[in-house]
């Protein structure tokens, strides 16, 4: 399917060259007050795992901005809010620790990433300390920093993504509905469906 493929890290140079200093050098072991504090504004982060055989997911996580909880320079939890229950992102971290976030605020352009080695925690101190509207989680995703750097942001100029007026009009988008339907092809019909989903929106959310 695709042709003339870059197979070395040397194509890849000789394509593409080398970063400055400064995108070498921004990166930083520990979560400094800069990233702390850009990590407490966030209100969405994005969760990259892979299992034992590399095969990898991303999982988006959000709640309240400072949801994420630093807990130290080294150290940070996430807590899991109700979901789908397929839990692909913590099975892959059961076997394979490593983890990739990119934490997003709305109308920043510039995300933060953190990589490091994650573990599932069923700490009873630190869930507790992520209650949420009368609900605490019942695991958490807890990670080691091991390297950190501000991303810049020329992947949102490029997309326009803070931009309401630069947005792609979803109308003739199937919906979440309609797209559940045709790969699952559960019993009930489409609208059934979409009234179930609507409802866990309104009172599963916690």
């Amino acid at each position: 399917m695709f042709r003339d493929t870059v197979t070395t890290e040397d194509a890849l140079r000789a394509l593409v060259g080398t970063p400055s200093d400064l995108a070498l050098k921004k990166q930083i072991s520990a979560l400094d007050a800069h990233c702390q504090d850009f990590i407490a504004h966030a209100p969405f982060v994005l969760v990259a795992t892979a299992n034992a055989a590399g095969q990898c997911d991303v999982s988006p996580k959000g709640d309240a901005p400072g949801f994420v909880r630093v807990l130290d320079e080294r150290h940070l939890a996430i807590p899991d809010r109700p979901g789908n229950k397929r839990l692909d992102g913590m099975r892959n971290i059961l076997t394979n620790p490593h983890v990739g976030l990119i934490f997003l605020i709305p109308g920043r352009r510039e995300t933060l990433r953190v990589n490091g080695r994650a573990c599932v925690t069923r700490d009873e101190a630190l869930l507790a300390s992520m209650d949420a509207q009368g609900k605490r989680p019942l695991l958490a995703i807890g990670v080691e920093v091991e390297e950190v750097f501000l991303h810049c942001a020329k992947a949102f100029i490029r997309s326009c993504l803070w931009q309401p007026d630069r947005w792609p009009s979803v109308e003739r988008l199937a919906t979440a509905a309609q797209m559940f339907w045709d790969a699952a092809k559960p019993a009930c019909s489409v609208e059934d469906l979409a009234r179930h989903i609507d409802e866990g929106y309104a009172k599963r959310l916690y």
